[in-house]
């Protein structure tokens, strides 16, 4: 797909075909594009906007070849009332002034429409700044969890650049597939949440991370957070709404994980993927959609830079749609396409992913 069939080409809502996702024109797209986290933080806006304008910011993602945001959330940000560190934002977005960060996130999502972007929803934390292993915790219910995602199904209804709910953020730990089990079986509770969601909003794509382990039948395997797919084989998440459901797995080559201590070759790199998550394209049974991946590293020697730089091939290979981790510069495992002066280009980072934006 080239930048000039961005965002502005695709006809929403979307839809599913066999491993595709499609528009409303019945053509398959590409939703590749950047994640900008900080609504799920104590400031509870995007980050770097102590820096610069909002607009200014999405009109560079655009101007970089990206169609789509990764808009992480917290439900406790989406309840509270309070912008964290207010005088900072007030300069190049006074707009922000007085304003609820459900107000602020209506602006972006707003301006990211004028500016042809689409926006997928994330519930990334419960609690502001830490990611639970289950859907609820941290003084929150399943019903919270579930409340808040139809409330945002219903408010962003007409907004026809959101596409989509990224339902719960790398489930882990206790998580399981597959198993039965209300309080861990994260395939029944994504079910559960899917189906209000669609029953509120029919529009929207559903997003379902992986797993870690918990898989019934299967050696436990040491999985990055989200990127255990392989229950979904026996245990396919059921919506009421057909063509709706993609599966989005988050890879890294963190330092504990196993393929990282081997050699990373092509062939090792492809086989795991294609157990881990990508049969279920290969199979016809729904579209995959790369949550996040990234690193600080990209080049040729270190096992980080060789791994992203196999990982983005298999992407364009396989044709996939993406949302890099990420567009700020202050994550600290993987720093950003920004650099830290918040304008600056990482143009190694943005080089590589050139390849799967051109």
């Amino acid at each position: 797909m080239a930048r000039s069939e961005a965002a502005t080409t695709i006809v929403p809502p979307l839809s599913t075909r066999g491993s595709a996702i499609i528009d409303a024109k019945n053509r398959v797209v590409l939703l590749r594009g950047v994640n900008w986290f900080g609504i799920e933080q104590i400031h509870h806006v995007p980050h770097g906007l102590w820096v610069r304008s909002y607009k200014d910011m999405l009109a560079q993602m655009k101007s970089l070849g990206y169609n789509v945001i990764r808009l992480p959330y917290s439900v406790q940000a989406l309840r509270s009332r309070d912008i964290s560190g207010v005088d900072f934002y007030i300069g190049a977005n006074k707009d922000f002034q007085a304003k609820t960060p459900i107000e602020v996130m209506d602006m972006i999502i707003q301006e990211a429409q004028r500016q042809g972007l689409f926006i997928l929803l994330d519930s990334h934390t419960l609690k502001d700044d830490k990611i639970p292993e289950l859907w609820y915790g941290d003084g929150f219910t399943e019903k919270d969890w579930i409340d808040t995602w139809t409330f945002l199904a219903k408010r962003y209804k007409n907004q026809s650049n959101v596409i989509g709910a990224d339902l719960k953020n790398e489930p882990h730990g206790s998580a399981s597939w597959g198993t039965g089990d209300r309080a861990t079986d994260w395939r029944l509770a994504a079910e559960r949440a899917g189906n209000e969601i669609l029953s509120v909003n029919p529009k929207w794509l559903i997003l379902v991370e992986g797993v870690v382990g918990n898989v019934p039948g299967q050696k436990q395997p040491i999985y990055a957070w989200g990127a255990n797919l392989e229950g979904v084989l026996k245990y396919p998440v059921r919506l009421k709404v057909p063509k709706k459901l993609v599966y989005s797995p988050h890879e890294y080559a963190a330092s504990h994980l196993p393929w990282v201590k081997e050699p990373i070759l092509p062939g090792n790199l492809y086989k795991r993927l294609e157990i881990g998550f990508h049969y279920i394209a290969t199979q016809g049974i729904a579209p995959i959609w790369i949550g996040e991946f990234g690193g600080n590293q990209v080049d040729t020697k270190s096992k980080e830079g060789i791994w992203q730089r196999q990982f983005v091939d298999y992407v364009d290979k396989k044709k996939l749609s993406f949302t890099y981790w990420c567009w700020n510069p202050n994550s600290k495992d993987t720093g950003g396409i920004l650099l830290d002066d918040w304008k600056s280009i990482n143009t190694d980072k943005q080089k590589l992913l050139n390849q799967v934006l051109r």
